[in-house]
């Protein structure tokens, strides 16, 4: 369609400059996906338009790293929002506005010639992109959990996969064999044991191995 865009941004700074006024320009919905809370650049002039206005989050445990953001959480919490914890993988961190705009968070990339450092964000309005990102969205929010109740139980939720690393981590694999077992490059192996030493709050792998045996988990 015509009317139809999509371009990108490099960087939160040139992020807000360019689309800062679509992320100020909600007034219906509000959907974010997102690993921590320090994916997306926040407007300072946002506010949440209404009482009617629905804004939900879907965040991994890695945002629930110190008190601080779960303390933001909590504010986000008591303005009116949505907030739901998953354990799945997140390969795009979203933000859908109205069911008119999308922005897709990109890969961290470093500083070069033709671009400053920062993420890459893509921004479109494609009705059809919009329509099936949104869909999955929705998938992905009714098979997690809500904020409170993931905080109150006390065993963490430990998807097949996550199970299958402590697994490997307890058999003293090495990274590089590890990944090829489970069939994913280094860096994305790497990526998701530090998202599940977060989930089971501890500060080492070790430490993680003792975690599991603790709650009586498999893979130690």
């Amino acid at each position: 369609m015509r009317n139809e865009q999509i371009f990108s941004v490099h960087g939160d700074a040139e992020l807000l400059a360019r689309a800062g006024h679509l992320l100020e320009s909600a007034r219906n919905e509000f959907l974010c996906a997102a690993r921590t809370l320090t994916t997306w650049p926040r407007p300072a002039t946002w506010t949440t338009p209404g009482p009617d206005f629905t804004t939900r989050k879907l965040l991994t445990p890695a945002a629930l790293t110190d008190e601080a953001t779960r303390d933001h959480l909590r504010l986000v919490l008591g303005a009116g929002a949505q907030v739901r914890i998953t354990d799945a993988e997140l390969p795009h961190e979203t933000i859908i506005i109205d069911r008119r705009v999308m922005i897709l968070a990109g890969r961290e990339a470093p500083a070069g010639r033709e671009a400053p450092a920062g993420r890459e964000y893509s921004v479109t309005t494609s009705k059809n992109m919009i329509d099936g990102v949104h869909s999955l969205f929705d998938a992905m929010w009714n098979r997690s959990a809500d904020y409170t109740t993931y905080l109150a139980t006390d065993t963490p939720h430990l998807n097949p996969e996550s199970r299958a690393i402590l697994e490997a981590l307890s058999t003293g694999l090495t990274d590089a064999s590890a990944a090829r077992r489970l069939g994913v490059s280094l860096r994305t192996y790497r990526r998701r044991v530090a998202d599940l030493m977060v989930t089971l709050q501890a500060a080492s792998r070790f430490q993680a191995g003792l975690r599991a045996g603790e709650l009586g988990l498999p893979g130690r």
